[in-house]
């Protein structure tokens, strides 16, 4: 920092704000911002216990629903809900839409992925098949073969309750070794596991990937090790498309999981650690067998419910028309 600033800013000054043996780039923000938050209510909470002498507030992140929901999707809000484009808030509305309205277009989003999966995969997906998608960045934090921790465990699941298939996607950091090991043991995993449970790892993740994953999957899967997860927003852009979320408790989806209403938990509602990756695998396989799967293959206006759900509650907080205005009002002013 000495080096690029010179005497713009004394030294002395500098190793004040932001550390006196090497620059602390959190440090420095923090003594030179007006204003500190995290990007969700947990967030500003574990920030504030690691910087107990900043006042820290949080506004959780949100994303832009109209550029995350499919066409399909796009076309029902455009027929039920006119406004939602400028103000998301009104897909609260989607409660109104005839389920099997949303069914159709989830159809729509589905088979437009599933013939996508299927030109690039040596394997064939079926569009009747409960599919399960989990697409970011490739970190050991994020645990993405976490669902696997008892492979034995889901294949008996997919063979005695419903058929599974799992959609993969999302690079490593170049020097992220470990996440490179993870891609590569998920690739592995879906050999063995073909005949019972079909596994896709698309490569070239990018935006358009992601939109086709998140709108074209049914249950939004999310793994972190809590309390990593600062926001999150992949769960937000499958809610956007009425795709219910599996996930742990962390970032935005404490603020965003009403149980079995716009998804499920995995692992305790409260506190961090309390259980072992053990017990937290074994609350997923429980979900998936006894609550999840069920719904989706013997309740289907259940489950279509939920995805409305989704819609109403979730797609209509977690964007950011409603964190822009949060930013202004609590933030700028």
């Amino acid at each position: 920092m000495a080096q690029v600033l010179g005497e713009i800013v004394p030294f002395d000054c500098l190793r004040m704000l932001a550390g006196d043996e090497q620059l602390n780039m959190t440090l420095l923000a923090l003594n030179l911002s007006g204003h500190v938050n995290g990007v969700a209510k947990k967030h500003g909470e574990v920030s504030q216990a690691m910087f107990p002498g900043y006042p820290i507030d949080s506004i959780t992140n949100g994303i832009h629903a109209f550029t995350w929901s499919s066409e399909s999707f796009r076309r029902l809000y455009d027929r039920y809900i006119p406004a939602w484009r400028n103000d998301p808030l009104s897909l609260r509305y989607a409660l109104s839409i005839p389920l099997d309205e949303i069914w159709e277009a989830h159809g729509s989003a589905k088979k437009e992925l599933i013939e996508y999966v299927n030109r690039h995969s040596p394997l064939v997906f079926d569009p009747d098949i409960f599919t399960i998608g989990f697409a970011r960045r490739a970190t050991a934090y994020k645990r993405p073969d976490f669902i696997f921790t008892d492979a034995a465990k889901l294949a008996h699941i997919a063979r005695t309750v419903g058929k599974i298939q799992l959609i993969f996607a999302g690079k490593a950091h170049p020097k992220d070794r470990p996440g490179k090991e993870l891609i590569r043991r998920i690739v592995d995993l879906g050999d063995q596991l073909s005949r019972e449970i079909h596994i896709a790892y698309l490569e070239n993740y990018d935006m358009n990937l992601g939109g086709l994953i998140t709108s074209g999957v049914d249950l939004w899967l999310n793994t972190p090790l809590a309390p990593n997860e600062a926001s999150g927003t992949s769960g937000m852009k499958a809610a956007v498309n009425g795709v219910p979320s599996l996930s742990v408790l962390d970032g935005w989806w404490i603020e965003g999981c009403i149980e079995g209403s716009t998804g499920w938990s995995i692992g305790p509602a409260t506190g961090y650690r309390r259980e072992g990756p053990t017990d937290e695998a074994q609350d997923l396989y429980n979900k998936l067998e006894y609550l999840i799967l069920p719904v989706f293959y013997k309740k289907r206006e259940e489950w279509i419910r939920i995805m409305q759900h989704c819609i109403a509650i979730n797609g209509s907080f977690f964007n950011t028309h409603r964190m822009v205005q949060q930013y202004v009002l609590n933030s700028y002013f």
